[in-house]
């Protein structure tokens, strides 16, 4: 029975029951019980082979794909903070593979075709990342409960503009938790940040034939605490099968000309 058939009650309930099985963001149990919906291995390395964390991670900045950091103020995605993210999913799933590849938990909210595999080329570990791909209709409220055990929740809005007498209360509860929200389709009021993304090239295309082997996106950030920025981001093979992020050109400021997202 999936949680759309549940009352608003009983999604969180149940919900809750299932975060039991959550392993600790630092201290990971060794029989970590599956959750949600787990990918692909559920239990993950005992405590004494976890991945070091960064020490910005420790500090407050979750990992961000390496373009992607030197836009932002922090030099990642700053916990407690509301992060709304618009356009190319190719930078939501690097976002996603920075922060499990440095050692966090992260979750995903409402996002069905969310092309995992890509995240893991990037170098994402999918035994830390748990799906809720159905979240019923109070999906805002699930999220609420995930962020108390991960250091990411990515949420599908579905197209929903979440007023901030619904945000103010998810919001406090980020901030608490030290749990970075970053939401895509629709409309957070109050976003601390927002991102947008479009992809401006693709690599080893030609007419009618090759094989695609990267791309490159323009980027455009701005908070309330910095002013709009831009940068050209490249996604290609590294050594071996690796997917790499790497920073085209500088991030610099831009005028203002309208909303981004």
């Amino acid at each position: 029975m999936g949680l759309e058939s549940l009352s608003r009650g009983e999604q969180i309930e149940a919900l809750r029951r299932k975060m039991a099985a959550v392993p600790a963001r630092v201290e990971r149990a060794e029989e970590a019980r599956p959750m949600l919906r787990t990918l692909p291995v559920a239990q993950g390395p005992p405590a004494s082979e976890e991945p070091e964390r960064s020490p910005a991670s420790v500090r407050g900045v979750l990992a961000a794909p390496p373009g992607l950091a030197a836009l932002l103020p922090d030099g990642g995605l700053a916990r407690g903070s509301v992060t709304s993210v618009t356009g190319s999913t190719s930078l939501l799933l690097g976002m996603l593979a920075s922060v499990t590849a440095d050692g966090g938990h992260a979750a995903v909210i409402g996002h069905k075709g969310l092309g995992l595999l890509a995240a893991v080329e990037m170098g994402a570990d999918l035994s830390r990342v748990a799906l809720v791909p159905d979240p019923g209709v109070d999906r805002v409220g699930v999220a609420a409960v995930l962020l108390d055990g991960m250091d990411l929740v990515v949420l599908d809005l579905g197209g929903l503009v979440v007023p901030p007498s619904r945000s103010r209360a998810v919001v406090a509860r980020a901030r608490n938790r030290g749990t970075a929200l970053v939401v895509t389709d629709g409309d957070w009021e109050g976003a601390e940040t927002r991102i947008d993304s479009q992809v401006g090239n693709y690599e080893g295309l030609g007419v009618g034939c090759g094989r695609l082997r990267g791309l490159e996106l323009s980027v455009r950030a701005r908070g309330r605490s910095f002013p709009l920025r831009s940068a050209r981001l490249g996604l290609g093979h590294g050594e071996g099968q690796a997917m790499q992020w790497r920073g085209l050109t500088t991030a610099a400021a831009v005028p203002v000309i309208g909303r981004v997202g």
